[in-house]
Parts: C-alpha cells; structure tokens; sequence
C-alpha cells in the first residue's frame, strides 16, 4: 500500500520559520503523486543589519534544524530537501559535505540541499565562470563563493543585497532583482546563480534566461529537481526554466 496523493514519492521539506517563499515554490515545482510535507525551523525575525547579525542568524537556523527533521521523520518520508541554503554552503565543500551527511543521519533518508544541488545544475550546463546573488551579507557571500571554488568554478562576480530581517528577504522586489542580474551578468560569465531560498525568483530566473541566452538558476528549482532526479522522477515542467524543462 501506498500514501493516496504521494503514492510517488513523499519530500520531507525543511524551511526557517521566517520563510515564505520556499513552501509555495516547492509547491508549485511538485509533479502530481509526489507531496511536500513542510516543517518549520523555529527562529527569531530578528533584525540583520551587519555580517555580525547575520552570523546569529545561522547560528538560530543550525541550532533548531535538527528537531525540524526529527519532526518530519514522524510521516515517514521518502527524501528530505532542503529548503534553507545558507548553512548548506558554510566551511567550503568539504564542511558543506560533512554538514550534509549529519542531516541524513538524522533524517534517516537521502538529503537534496541548495549548495550540491546548484554545483549538479552548474555541472549540467557545463559552466566554468559564474557570478552569484543572494539576499545575505557578505560574511556569507564569502562562504558561498569559497564552496563554488572549492567546486572548481571560477566566481567572476557576486552581489549581496544585505535585506534587513529574515521575513524582508521575501519583500525583496522583481526589480531589485533585475537590477541584480544586470549588474551581474556579462560575456565573462557562463551562468548565474542566485541564493537564498526566501528570495521569490523561480519565475523571473526562467524569463532571465530567455533574454540572456544563459542558465540563471534559482535555487529553489535547482534544489526540488535534485531532489526528483534523486528519487528517480524525470518528470519535465515548463515555465521554471531549462533546468527542469529539459534536464
């Protein structure tokens, strides 16, 4: 016997408290017979204002995650993915490596999360130089940029729009993103990838693309087609870029 709606596959899905963004993407990424089961790390929406309030950030994130997935294993899910990125980039790609087998000893299943799933999109496209956004402070930004270079990828450029409170990530507006992806694209750059999970830009990445004529991967579709590709889902689906259209 299996579940009546996941008779596919059931994601466990991990997200802060504070985001909003991750559980409708997910949603709206998800093929039919598959099901998100959403669970909240509990954290503060404390102001961020400097590289100092964003540590205390991460620091809330790592310290409730663990009880997120203890919680999740209660539905006895197929997967877990990640719907936080920040941590799962931290202490390069050996510490991101680390970091990620402790979430799937703890789970009890495998583990899709941002950082590797941005490095098999990347791979994908057969990328080299990159530029990156994301909605941090650049004590993060640089533990972004030391995992990609760990990964073999030249960081050519990355933007932090340095949003004031976790919640504000998700007010970030279409236009600040574009004007982040001006600034960050150019001949020199092979893709973009934007971080972040509480950053709304599964759309605008997709539309990016068409006019770039270049892989802009958002990392909440380039983490949910991890995480399918990994349970053996092939599925295809338009409208969220060449990522899951065509890959």
């Amino acid at each position: 016997m299996t579940d009546h709606l996941g008779y596919r596959k059931k994601l466990g899905t991990l997200g802060p408290s504070t985001n909003t963004i991750v559980q409708p993407d997910f949603d709206d990424l998800r093929p039919v017979g598959v099901t998100n089961h959403y669970s909240r790390i509990v954290i503060p929406n404390n102001p961020v204002n400097d590289d100092a309030g964003f540590l205390r950030l991460v620091e809330s994130i790592n310290a409730a995650t663990l009880d997120a997935v203890d919680v999740l294993r209660t539905c006895e899910m197929d997967y877990m993915v990640m719907g936080m990125s920040a941590a799962t980039f931290w202490n390069g790609r050996d510490g991101a490596s680390k970091y990620l087998d402790k979430l799937a000893e703890r789970a009890q299943v495998g583990v899709s999360c941002g950082s590797f799933a941005t490095e098999a999109a990347l791979n994908v496209y057969k990328a080299k130089r990159i530029a990156f956004m994301s909605p941090y402070f650049e004590v993060a930004n640089a533990q972004v940029r030391r995992f990609f270079q760990d990964c073999g990828f030249t960081v050519v450029r990355d933007l932090c729009l340095q949003r004031p409170s976790p919640v504000q990530i998700a007010h970030t507006t279409d236009e600040m993103c574009r004007q982040a992806i001006r600034q960050l694209d150019g001949d020199d750059v092979d893709a973009i990838v934007q971080v972040g999970t509480n950053l709304s830009m599964i759309r605008m990445a997709a539309a990016a693309e068409l006019f770039l004529g270049k892989p802009v991967i958002a990392i909440n579709t380039a983490t949910y087609w991890h995480a399918l590709r990994a349970v053996g889902i092939t599925d295809k689906k338009a409208g969220f870029g060449t990522l899951l259209e065509h890959h």
